[in-house]
């Protein structure tokens, strides 16, 4: 098959419009600005000259037949002068019945009417102004005549010269066309610059945003004072560069909060095999197996909340099902020995992924675990429209102070940082992080003695 080949005709549409788009955005609003003014200007202009032109022709045509009822008003009482005054250059003829001038205007000729007599009648009879070339008439430019009648079968045809009219709106064109060029040139000018100014803060958020790199996150755009579009979106980038910043921060904490829990466990695993290695002889390999096995399962266990993590921190939406939070409380109170407060009522279901809450429930039991001093409670009941899920240990608790910190990652307390089973400190980070994902909130509060997590989430509808 054949490939199309583009016509002449739409290549030479295409380029134009190519060119265009590769103007500045300065230039492009500057000759729109221009071009739009430019056909606004001549279509006044034409506006202006056709409306005066037509008001002349109408004041010429009024001069004109107030003078012919003059002159009819003149003739009917038989007081015509010989000749007919003329006022204002006005040209008058009086003719009979017999188309023969009788009376006229010094300034015409008394011999060859200025119609025929076909066209008095039709003047007559319509009572429209004609244009008339007074040229074989010896009379200079165009004429505008009218003809009215009068008793005893006279005719009065009354004329005035066209060409003052002719030559003032010539005038004025030219007036309009040797200024309109000059008017537009000022125009261009000036929307150039107004648009320069305002393109200036745009401007300078491109050299500010320029300036921001890897070694000057903290900076931020300029914001220009007035509060316009510009203002806002200056401050939506500076808001961007703060969160970019602030998950920048996240990030490199992150990483190296990470490496330094994993050159622990690294750290015993090498001291264990060296040690092993260098006295094979006497070495319990047993005691050396398990002791690398706890640490190689403490780096399995860092290893999959880190990837929890990223997969909350990346925002990837999980599964949007169904859960029984009370089966799921059922089966991990059993599976670990634990008292249960159930509700009597239809169990509370929530919407979301089964997997993450799951994940979110052990992380709490075993925080509790590790810090009870000899129960632990799961409890679930509903209230209003939310669910509510609670894990309650009675050992020392948690300072009001530090309840909110022990969200953060890779955060222990002393107490627990003294305990060889203690975590890495993203357990609970992970519970928050998963429960805002749900639409939840989780907080810790006294439960006297002991601390109670409690965890909130919509129910499902």
């Amino acid at each position: 098959m054949p490939s199309p080949v583009s016509s002449p005709v739409s290549g030479l549409l295409i380029r134009p419009v190519t060119w265009w788009r590769r103007q500045s955005l300065r230039f492009r609003v500057t000759a729109a600005a221009t071009a739009v003014l430019a056909l606004a200007l001549a279509g006044s202009a034409y506006v202006f000259v056709a409306v005066l032109g037509r008001a002349l022709v109408q004041g010429i045509d009024e001069q004109v037949y107030q003078r012919g009822r003059e002159i009819v008003a003149l003739s009917d009482a038989n007081r015509l002068s010989d000749p007919v005054v003329s006022v204002d250059n006005t040209i008058v003829q009086v003719l009979d019945r017999n188309g023969r001038i009788v009376d006229a205007t010094p300034n015409t000729d008394r011999l060859v009417p200025l119609l025929s007599a076909q066209a008095r009648e039709a003047a007559v009879r319509t009572g429209t102004p004609l244009f008339l070339d007074g040229r074989p008439y010896a009379l200079p430019g165009p004429l505008r005549v009218r003809a009215l009648s009068a008793d005893r079968g006279v005719t009065v045809i009354v004329a005035r010269s066209f060409g003052e009219v002719e030559r003032s709106l010539v005038t004025i064109g030219h007036v309009l066309i040797a200024g309109m060029p000059l008017l537009l040139a000022l125009l261009a000018a000036v929307s150039w610059l107004v648009v320069g100014r305002t393109l200036r803060p745009i401007a300078l958020l491109r050299r500010g945003a320029a300036e921001v790199g890897a070694t000057a996150r903290s900076r931020r755009l300029p914001v220009p004072e007035a509060h316009d579009e510009v203002h806002a979106l200056a401050t939506t980038l500076n808001d961007m560069l703060g969160r970019l910043e602030e998950a920048d921060a996240r990030q490199r904490a992150l990483v190296s909060d990470a490496a330094h829990e994993l050159r622990s466990p690294l750290a015993s695993i090498r001291l264990q095999l060296e040690v092993a290695l260098s006295h094979p002889d006497g070495q319990d390999w047993k005691e050396t197996a398990e002791g690398v096995l706890e640490d190689t399962l403490r780096l399995s266990r860092l290893a999959e909340d880190l990837l929890a993590l990223a997969r909350l921190d990346e925002g990837r939406a999980g599964r949007r099902e169904p859960v029984d939070l009370a089966e799921m409380a059922r089966r991990t109170a059993e599976r670990h020995g634990l008292d249960l407060d159930l509700p009597p009522g239809a169990p509370p279901v929530v919407l979301g992924d089964a997997v993450d809450l799951r994940r979110v429930l052990a992380n709490l039991v075993d925080n509790a675990l590790r810090h009870a001093a000899s129960a632990v409670r799961i409890g679930v009941h509903a209230e209003g429209d939310t669910a509510e899920l609670t894990v309650t240990d009675d050992g020392p608790g948690i300072p009001p102070e530090d309840r909110e910190r022990v969200f953060d990652r890779f955060t222990r307390l002393d107490d627990a940082r003294s305990r060889d089973d203690g975590g890495a400190g993203l357990g609970l980070a992970i519970v928050r992080t998963t429960v805002e994902a749900h639409g939840g909130t989780v907080h810790l509060e006294d439960a006297s003695p002991g601390l109670r997590a409690v965890v909130r989430l919509p129910l499902a509808r």
